[in-house]
C-alpha cells in the first residue's frame, strides 16, 4: 500500500494512494487541522508467507494520524516460514505523522519480521507507539510463537540518526531471568524524533509519567531516555495490553503537547 498527502487550501488531503488487498484505507477523517487516516485489513491476520510494504509519504507541513482497525494479528508459522511488514515514512520539512497503530498479537508457532524505515526532513515530527503481546493468553499460548525480530532505522536529512534491533526466540532465550522480561508479559514503546527535542523534554515526559495515578493490582514499569540524536523513547512493560497503551498515549499527548503544540485529540462520535 502507499498513501502521498500535500497541503491544499491549508488542509492536508491524500493526494495519491495505491493498495492490493488484503490492506487498505478504509477512511480518512478530519482531526482538528489534521487528518487522520484507518488503514484495514480485511483478511484474519497475516499468515505464514505473507509480507505487506507500507509507504505513507507526508508532504511539506502536512499533519497526519494513523492507526488501525484492530490488533496485527500473526497466525501460526511452519519451521522455514514467516511473515513480514515493512513500513517506510517519508516526513517532509515541517511535517507531523504519528503512527499510532494497536498492538501486535503473536499466536501459537508465530514468526514475524517487522521494519520500518523513517526519513526526516528539517522542522518534522515522527512519534510512533507500539505494543507487543505475548500470544493469546485465554488459549494458553503465553510465549509459544517462534520469533519475533523488530527492526527500526531512522535517518535526518539521510544521515542515520538511530538504528534498534529486538529480536525474541522464547524457546531459546530466558525470558524470565533477572534483568530480562522477569514476570512482566507486555512490552511496550513510544518513539519521538524531530530537531526539535532537548534533554528538557525527557525530563517533562518523565515528571508527567510519574505524575500519573498507581492502579492498584496493575503494576507497571518504564523508563524514558534521549537517543543519540534528535529522538526520545519510552520502554514500559506490564502485564495487560491496555495498561501500556494508557500510559503510551499519555507520553504521546505530553509531546503533541511540547512540539506540535497540539491538544489530545478528541475522537467525534
Amino acid at each position: 500500500m502507499r498513501a502521498s498527502f500535500a497541503l491544499r487550501h491549508g488542509e492536508t488531503a491524500i493526494t495519491g494512494k495505491y493498495h492490493t488487498a488484503p490492506i487498505k484505507i478504509a477512511k480518512t477523517f478530519p482531526l482538528d487541522g489534521q487528518l487522520g487516516v484507518m488503514m484495514m485489513d480485511v483478511s484474519p491476520g497475516l499468515l505464514a508467507g505473507d509480507g505487506y510494504e507500507l509507504s505513507w509519504q507526508a508532504g511539506r507541513d502536512t499533519r497526519l494520524y494513523l492507526t488501525n482497525q484492530s490488533y496485527t494479528k500473526v497466525h501460526p508459522c511452519p519451521d522455514g516460514t514467516s511473515a513480514s511488514m515493512k513500513q517506510r515514512f517519508l516526513v517532509d520539512d515541517g511535517a507531523y505523522i504519528e503512527n499510532m497503530m494497536e498492538p501486535v498479537m503473536l499466536y501459537k508457532d508465530a514468526a514475524y519480521t517487522n521494519e520500518t524505515e523513517v526519513f526526516l526532513g528539517r522542522g518534522s515530527v515522527w512519534m510512533q507507539a507500539e505494543v507487543l503481546s505475548p500470544g493469546r493468553l485465554l488459549r494458553g499460548e503465553k510465549f509459544q510463537y517462534r520469533r519475533y525480530d523488530n527492526r527500526m532505522r531512522v535517518y535526518y536529512e539521510e544521515e542515520m540518526i538511530f538504528a534498534q534491533r529486538q529480536l525474541i526466540e522464547p524457546a531459546t532465550q530466558q525470558l524470565d531471568a533477572p534483568g530480562a522480561w522477569e514476570d512482566w508479559s507486555h512490552i511496550g514503546s513510544f518513539y519521538c524524533f524531530s530537531d526539535a527535542i532537548e534533554s528538557v523534554h525527557a525530563d517533562t515526559l518523565r515528571a508527567a509519567l510519574q505524575a500519573l495515578p498507581e492502579r492498584l493490582g496493575q503494576p507497571i514499569k518504564y523508563g524514558v531516555s534521549l537517543t543519540y540524536r534528535h529522538g526520545l523513547a519510552v520502554a514500559v512493560a506490564g502485564h495487560t495490553a491496555w495498561q501500556l497503551q494508557e500510559l503510551l498515549q499519555s507520553a504521546w499527548t505530553v509531546m503533541r503537547c511540547e512540539l506540535m503544540k497540539l491538544p489530545p485529540i478528541r475522537f467525534r462520535k
